[in-house]
């Protein structure tokens, strides 16, 4: 069974950076697309970035030119590299895998962005 754990989250400035971390164990990690999603309180969960078996990436409006997805099929592990963070970028942030007939999410990791 797929399981996903992520890392890296904590609290930072405004206009500071972090890099999230996902750890990922099962066989077929590489075929599949991952991303990070992330939910304030309040709100729904939101796609912020995602990244295909091949690499290709797509990225939320509100973060694209900020953030960076990449990943390592080799060992098993995707990354959501933030920049120039924004207090409306607080969240608890979750790395998923959607395989055709289901979908595997982390326990998630906070960012806060706070003066």
């Amino acid at each position: 069974q797929v399981q996903l754990v992520e890392s890296g989250g904590g609290l930072v400035q405004p206009g500071g950076s972090l890099r999230l971390s996902c750890a990922a164990s099962g066989s077929i990690f590489r075929f599949y697309p991952m991303g990070w999603y992330r939910q304030a309180p309040g709100k729904q969960r939101e796609l912020v970035a995602g990244i295909s078996s091949g690499r290709t990436t797509t990225y939320a409006d509100s973060v694209k030119g900020r953030f960076t997805i990449s990943r390592d099929n080799g060992k098993n592990t995707v990354h959501l590299q933030m920049n120039s963070l924004k207090p409306e970028d607080t969240a608890v942030y979750y790395c998923n895998i959607n395989l055709a007939t289901s979908t595997y999410w982390g326990q998630g990791t906070q960012v806060t962005v706070s003066s």
